[in-house]
């Protein structure tokens, strides 16, 4: 979550009044965190909401896929922000230049200190989403896909060896590595994409609240366990944690089994997880907008969990066993 577009008291106000019967407007507040679209918390005499403005980098086009997606999941007991539908039984409607729609408030707090039991919790809860989304009839392409990363790596602007030397190479290394080894028929639906720890807020030791499905998309099921294992399982000295590994692989098999290729490409899986954010990290890196409220992340965690995976000789050594 991010600020690119501001929003003053009076402009909510009125976007309440004309759209939405939710009581009246008692204050609006920044959400700083995230990179990709504008979030404030709102809160009327009421209930505490959220007010999403949609900035560039989200199609208008995308923004009934999340819509759905969201009801859908909401409806399924997937805790997750649940869109609000106005007055005219729409749920997104034009506020300050930007599709605006407003969301269910989620309480809890996302964690820094993550232990075992969270890392079972994500297992079960991404598993959970991938299940019951299975007869979803929506389809949204994964524009941050395999196919596109060397398009990516093409779009950096300048040198990059400020952060790292020869980086630049190890990059054009590992994407020929993944164009020989990528996999090609692995089990694919709805994925979340982005199931970081501050996407995920827990109450004490329960899992409260998914959030941030904004890179949801169709793709392998597996490719969306490599993102959990990139974001969950490394310490902050960038070391591999074997068990927490283990415990988010063992947690996501409660509710849905993986087959024998799903475990055998894990590993290239979690190479191609740390490139792609090793990339976006780096471009959002070069285009910091210090108006936008937004701290960029450092691209070069994602360049040492990249060469902890290259290390890797199988699945065994994230904790399971084929």
């Amino acid at each position: 979550m991010a600020v690119y577009t501001k929003v003053t008291l009076e402009d909510a106000n009125e976007f309440l009044d004309k759209y939405y019967d939710l009581g009246n407007l008692v204050s609006i507040t920044e959400i700083t965190q995230g990179v990709e679209n504008t979030n404030y918390i709102i809160e009327t005499n009421n209930c505490k909401y959220i007010l999403t403005l949609y900035e560039q980098r989200v199609s208008s086009s995308d923004i009934p896929f999340f819509i759905d997606l969201l009801v859908h999941l909401d409806k399924r007991d997937i805790v997750c922000p649940k869109p609000i539908i106005m007055k005219s039984k729409r749920y997104t409607e034009n506020l300050n230049g930007r599709h605006a729609a407003i969301f269910s408030f989620l309480y809890g707090k996302s964690t820094i200190n993550i232990k075992n039991e969270h890392c079972s919790l994500v297992g079960q809860t991404l598993a959970d989403i991938h299940q019951k989304t299975v007869n979803l009839d929506i389809y949204r392409d994964n524009n941050l896909s395999f196919n596109h990363w060397s398009k990516l790596y093409k779009s950096i602007k300048y040198p990059i060896k400020d952060l790292q030397n020869n980086l630049d190479k190890e990059i054009v290394k590992e994407l020929n590595f993944l164009t020989s080894n990528w996999p090609q028929n692995l089990p694919l639906g709805i994925i979340h994409g982005d199931l970081f720890p501050d996407n995920i807020f827990f109450d004490a030791s329960s899992l409260s609240g998914v959030i941030d499905f904004y890179f949801a998309c169709n793709e392998f099921y597996a490719f969306d366990i490599a993102i959990c294992i990139n974001a969950w399982c490394f310490e902050k000295d960038n070391s591999f944690n074997i068990t927490k590994a283990k415990h988010l692989l063992e947690g996501y098999k409660k509710f849905r089994d993986l087959s024998m290729d799903e475990l055998y490409y894990l590993p290239i899986l979690c190479r191609g997880s740390a490139l792609r954010f090793l990339l976006t990290r780096i471009i959002d890196w070069q285009r910091d907008d210090k108006r936008a409220l937004v701290i960029p992340k450092d691209p070069l965690e994602y360049f040492n969990k990249l060469r902890f995976h290259q290390s890797v000789l199988s699945v065994k050594d994230y904790g399971i066993y084929e």
